[in-house]
């Protein structure tokens, strides 16, 4: 039977569901965990689901269609180890509808695209089998958790992670959707930095005691280049008014001087998809027609200009 290509678009979507799920429980159980080998490892393998995310959106903008925004449902459980055999499910369940949907593809460069996801994602699963023995191991010596974070800094932290979210969603929709591919380029390296800095707070809030919840408001989805770096520069401007509220509040050195730098850096945002947009906005010079009574100007050097 013949799939048609709206078919394999909602084929894709589906993929881009499961794999923003994936990232976003992969990194809730790594931050969990605060820092160490079994969290980097995790990370790590949150990195790869991006990278499926990324591809995964460009295949479906290649086809024509509109990559989603929306994820599946993200599981936690109480200890580590019971995180580590939800994620070896979520990988089995993966694995099984890449393979249903290779088999529904005819197209050779979307099937080979599809194998090296699940070539990926049978790798993932086997780290997670091997830390969720290891983590069971270990359950047994774990200390006592940390005390809550006191309403300010919890506040502070949960908004800036919903903030960080909302804008990689944002901008990474952006670098899809947008025909200009320098552009893509800057609006993906600009959600790869709010992607650190979601990985800094929610560390912190971890790391004190509180829970990180990956949750997300609007997200501007115009397929204008014009209306989304002007929706970019707004998002960038709104966050930095609260991050310098913010670090008036807060009594820790340590974390005052992260939303400084968080701060410092949603700044230069701003000042690069301002100079984008008002480059997008720019006429283009017209040359004025040369005097035909004249010789030709040269265009740059030549071998005559160089004798001269």
């Amino acid at each position: 039977m013949t799939v048609s290509k709206d078919d394999i678009i909602a084929m894709l979507n589906e993929d881009m569901r499961g794999e923003h799920a994936a990232i976003v429980q992969y990194l809730l159980h790594a931050y969990a965990m605060g820092e160490g080998e079994f969290a980097a490892e995790i990370e790590a393998i949150a990195r790869d689901e991006m990278r499926h995310y990324d591809w995964l959106g460009e295949a479906i903008v290649e086809l024509g269609g509109t990559p989603t925004i929306e994820r599946g449902p993200v599981k936690r459980a109480a200890d580590h180890s019971a995180n580590m055999r939800l994620d070896v499910t979520a990988e089995e369940e993966a694995i099984a509808l890449y393979q249903k949907h290779i088999a529904a593809v005819d197209d050779p460069k979307l099937k080979r695209l599809l194998n090296r996801i699940v070539n990926d994602e049978q790798a993932h699963h086997g780290v997670f089998v091997k830390l969720a023995g290891k983590l069971q191991a270990e359950a047994a010596a774990e200390g006592a958790p940390a005390q809550a974070p006191d309403a300010t800094t919890a506040e502070i932290l949960g908004t800036g992670i919903k903030h960080e979210y909302t804008v990689i969603l944002q901008y990474l929709f952006h670098s899809f959707i947008t025909p200009h591919c320098e552009m893509s380029r800057e609006l993906e390296m600009q959600a790869i930095n709010e992607m650190q800095h979601l990985g800094w707070l929610a560390e912190e809030m971890a790391g004190a005691g509180g829970t990180v919840d990956i949750e997300r408001t609007a997200v501007n989805q115009s397929p204008d280049t014009a209306e989304m770096l002007a929706a970019d520069i707004r998002a960038e401007r709104a966050v930095t008014k609260d991050y310098e509220e913010q670090i008036g509040q807060l009594q820790d050195p340590g974390l005052k001087q992260l939303i400084s730098r968080i701060r410092e850096h949603e700044i230069y945002h701003d000042a690069v998809f301002s100079d984008m947009l008002q480059s997008l906005r720019a006429p283009v010079p017209v040359e004025p027609p040369e005097d035909e009574s004249k010789p030709p100007t040269p265009k740059g050097f030549t071998v005559g200009t160089l004798k001269e």
